[in-house]
């Protein structure tokens, strides 16, 4: 049992292991499916690092170094280099977007599994309620020799 908290520790993003709230079980499960394949693993750091403003304030110092000290007017290789740049970044836009979808769905599911439990169980519920309460009506309304208590 040990080993496997252990494990699951190692899978779950630090964030979420420090936290001193519980999180939603989908989100436990989410962070363990994107931590196991490298390939989420570079995605997120790279969307992460993307979405910050250390890569603009680095992007800003890179182009404008890039153009006053390697290329002159009207900087075909920066020009080409930005696209391409655009085009991957896009790329990991899109791979979150759809990760952000799965994960939405899964949570739906769970979040609709749960209250149909609950649904039931307060069925249940409600059904054990009324037997008792038609049980207990009966008993004091009509006493146990058949009369209704109250008459004398």
């Amino acid at each position: 049992m040990q080993r496997r908290h252990e494990d699951l520790a190692q899978l779950i993003q630090r964030r979420l292991r420090d936290g001193t709230t519980n999180h939603h079980p989908v989100v436990i499960q989410q962070a363990i499916k994107r931590n196991q394949s490298l390939q989420l693993r570079v995605a997120d750091r790279i969307t992460a690092f993307a979405g910050s403003m250390s890569f603009v304030y680095i992007h800003a110092v890179l182009f404008a170094a890039w153009m006053i000290f390697f290329e002159r007017n009207p900087w075909p290789t920066l020009t080409l280099v930005v696209s391409l740049e655009a085009i991957f970044l896009s790329t990991f836009v899109m791979i979150g977007q759809n990760r952000q979808a799965e994960f939405q769905h899964i949570k739906a599911d769970h979040d609709f599994e749960t209250q149909e439990l609950e649904l039931r169980t307060n069925t249940d519920l409600t059904r054990q309620i009324h037997t008792l309460t038609t049980e207990l009506h009966r008993r004091i309304m009509v006493g146990d020799d058949g009369k209704a208590s109250g008459t004398t």
